[in-house]
């Protein structure tokens, strides 16, 4: 592989991002390379960014010097050829140091969330990921080289480099999701055939919550999807998802209530009962835990910057 500081000084002068964001209060709208859904900078500027959230995933890959992130309370410092994959919708801040340079990569996953088995991939992506030869030895070499593929692809402009991006993103989700089934403890002792039947039960788990979350779904419902008592399935869940099933089923929910108030002139208690929630005040207050403010503000901030034509 080539030296991993030399190999970016090509990049070193972007004319493609002029420091200019588009803000309203703590979310921002990436402000993607035409229509295409992707956004990529060198980004050598010393700025560091206040607690904020998007609707893309963002992937941070620091080439000289640290960088500093703060996701859902959570510290995060990464080093030169460490990879920082933020899930869409993470609260998060970032903090540069006064010298030194990182490539974002940011990306509108929304068409590629809706792909059969996806959900279980966005299972996996859903809490922040950092990428290193340490912690992710089988898979690092081959993430950090699809992304300078789409690196290159994105600065050269080739023909076809969108779906060329896009298709190379599609196999870094694999990759992922591939090596997180194969790191799973509760794969270790298990024969291949029981490992396999294990992915593909919690395979239909993933989909079927994909498909029936907007209904009231229960922990018990959810377990005998899979065949295992609830109490067992709910610690197999979390060690899959990092999640419980309850959060897991009500982050779905706000993502399917942000795309309807970005996309709709459903009134807010329409969009609350087909995102799932029985309840105005229930989805009022589930909102502004995730996203620090109420629907209707979520919903004004994007009219404000994108009105309806």
């Amino acid at each position: 592989m080539a030296n991993r500081q030399t190999d970016q000084i090509n990049y070193s002068i972007n004319n493609d991002y002029s420091g200019m964001r588009a803000m309203q209060s703590i979310q921002e709208f990436v402000q993607y390379h035409g229509e295409d859904g992707v956004r990529i900078w060198y980004n050598d500027i010393p700025d560091s960014y206040d607690a904020h959230w998007h609707t893309a995933l963002e992937i941070i890959l620091p080439v000289d010097n640290r960088y500093d992130a703060v996701i859902d309370s959570s510290p995060y410092s990464i080093h030169p050829g460490e990879i920082l994959i933020i899930p869409p919708g993470c609260m998060h801040s970032l903090k540069a140091p006064d010298r030194g340079a990182r490539f974002i990569f940011l990306f509108d996953i929304s068409a590629i969330a809706k792909l059969h088995g996806f959900s279980q991939i966005q299972a996996v992506l859903t809490p922040p990921q950092v990428i290193s030869k340490a912690s992710h030895p089988r898979i690092y070499e081959d993430i950090y080289g699809i992304l300078m593929q789409i690196r290159d692809m994105y600065f050269s402009e080739r023909e076809f480099y969108e779906l060329s991006v896009f298709s190379l993103l599609l196999n870094l989700f694999v990759l992922i999701g591939n090596d997180h089934l194969n790191s799973i403890n509760f794969f270790s002792s298990m024969r291949p055939s029981k490992q396999k039947e294990y992915t593909n039960k919690f395979s239909a788990v993933m989909e079927y919550i994909d498909t029936h979350y907007m209904s009231d779904l229960s922990l018990d419902e959810v377990a005998a999807t899979a065949g295992f008592s609830k109490f067992h399935f709910s610690r197999l869940f979390k060690q899959y998802t990092g999640f419980t099933v309850c959060d897991y089923i009500r982050h779905r929910k706000i993502q399917t209530a942000e795309e309807l108030l970005n996309q709709s002139d459903l009134s807010v208690t329409e969009i609350a009962l087909q995102s799932g929630f029985m309840s105005l005040s229930t989805f009022n207050r589930v909102f502004r835990q995730l996203k620090n403010c109420s629907p209707t503000e979520f919903r004004e901030k994007n009219q404000i910057l994108f009105p309806h034509s």
